[in-house]
């Protein structure tokens, strides 16, 4: 996303600061939204739900604003021709894949993760299916290697529940940040 920007200011300043903004919305919902899960296992609608509003109008809007500036800018954030698909798509397949594992085993999965997912895959979209695919690995990376230790420092065992969200959220900026676009 970074090195992105950085070509977005020679394509579109107006979608420069849509980024810049999405991305300053997104740590700020991140920080949120980790504390809460990590306090009561919740990842609330109030924020949630808006987070879909602010991410996917701003993305939308720069990926609109890139795609009339014009293919020389050597950013395309369209796919098939079509300008923001790409963060809509991967908003509906990244909320669909979550809701397929909360539909295979429920116990494992809350539904808050499920809403979350959507609103993650619409950042991870914007940059492209690379950025879909190793943020959710990074996040069951992450969540896995937490589990390890919680169970070799015997704070937990198999039963035990983690919160889900910040891994989640962890696993899409480490996405966004390292990851060329």
């Amino acid at each position: 996303m970074i090195r992105r920007l950085a070509d977005l200011w020679d394509a579109s300043p107006l979608g420069f600061w849509l980024v810049v903004l999405a991305c300053a919305y997104f740590l700020v919902m991140a920080v949120r939204l980790t504390i809460i899960d990590i306090r009561s296992h919740l990842l609330p609608n109030r924020i949630v739900f808006p987070s879909y509003a602010v991410g996917g109008v701003l993305l939308l809007g720069a990926a609109v604003l890139v795609f009339v500036g014009g293919p020389d800018a050597g950013l395309d954030a369209s796919l098939f021709g079509i300008p923001g698909l790409g963060v809509l798509s991967g908003g509906g397949v990244l909320w669909l894949f979550y809701f397929l594992l909360r539909l295979v085993y429920p116990p494992g999965m809350g539904f808050g993760d499920v809403k979350l997912a959507g609103v993650l895959g619409l950042y991870l979209g914007y940059l492209g299916w690379a950025h879909v695919f190793a943020g959710t690995f990074a996040a069951f990376l992450l969540g896995g290697l937490w589990s390890l230790v919680i169970l070799v420092s015997r704070r937990g065992t198999l039963g035990s529940a983690i919160p889900f969200g910040p891994f989640m959220l962890a696993g899409a900026l480490v996405s966004m940040v390292l990851l060329p676009a």
